[in-house]
């Protein structure tokens, strides 16, 4: 189920020079006095933040930096101490488990969550590899100035771990889909999770990179992406997927699409485990 650690794919980055840079400014509502409630969801991409009261978004804001996120920027490497958590605000974020150069990819990290969370439970080392899958940006915070805030601020410490559950279901449902369900069934999935973690459906993502992630032979990869667009549900350009019909995508998807997506929309609320 590993494959070789894949290139990420070339796509157009217009964050400039450098494998990390900071955004000019940082929203005001981050370090501003909480006066203007209604704007807040405008104002903020990430769905953590954006669910914090205007207080608590208040107290962690002084703590937020922008970053730009460039292409295959390593965010955390495995074994080693977690040092920042990103609040995703537009990109995607491979998340890997390494082993004896060969990759298995367990989520993908957009704006609904964050990277960085295993020290949630208590690790101070990161058990993933956190790769820029596409580009886009962030806030970051210190570890130890979460860890602060959220001794203070108890809503703050829910909302991550409502986002955490989520994301260990992800990872669980992932490793179970691997051994259960068909190419065609994991690729639309796969597809339908990426999507919604951007938020767009144009993906630039290659055959060798679905390859690697999903642990397919890259022909069945080309085989089932060339079925998908001879029924028009997607079109294949140079290093770019767009889905073009997304209905009839989710329903080439396995079970656990659903699954994993109702996971996180529950997250957003009142988490509530699903069955597997």
């Amino acid at each position: 189920m590993t494959a070789h650690v894949p290139t990420v794919p070339e796509v157009p980055d217009c964050s400039g020079d450098g494998a990390l840079k900071r955004v000019p400014t940082i929203h005001p509502i981050l370090h501003g006095p909480p006066t203007v409630g209604s704007k807040k969801q405008a104002l903020l991409k990430n769905a953590i933040l954006a669910r914090l009261s205007l207080e608590d978004l208040a107290a962690i804001g002084g703590s937020l930096e922008p970053i730009v996120l460039k292409e295959r920027m390593v965010l955390q490497e495995p074994k080693r101490a977690v040092e920042h958590v990103y609040f995703m605000e537009s990109g995607l974020v491979s998340l890997r488990v390494i082993a004896a150069g060969s990759m298995l990819e367990t989520a993908v990290i957009g704006y609904r969550g964050a990277v960085g969370t295993s020290f949630l439970w208590g690790g101070h080392i990161s058990p993933h590899q956190s790769v820029v899958l596409f580009p886009g940006s962030a806030y970051r915070i210190p570890v130890e100035n979460l860890r602060r805030l959220m001794k203070e601020r108890p809503r703050i410490r829910e909302r991550l771990f409502e986002y955490l559950q989520a994301l260990i279901f992800q990872c669980v449902q992932t490793g179970l889909c691997g051994v259960r369900h068909d190419r065609e069934q994991r690729l639309a999935s796969w597809l339908c999770l990426a999507s919604d973690a951007v938020d767009a459906c144009l993906l630039p993502v290659t055959h060798d990179y679905l390859s690697s992630v999903l642990g397919l032979r890259r022909a069945g990869v080309t085989e089932t992406l060339i079925r998908f667009e001879r029924q028009g549900v997607i079109r294949k350009m140079r290093g770019v997927l767009q889905i073009d019909q997304r209905e009839s995508l989710e329903q080439k998807a396995c079970c656990c699409y659903k699954l994993v997506s109702s996971a996180y929309a529950s997250s957003l609320s009142a988490f509530a485990p699903c069955a597997v």
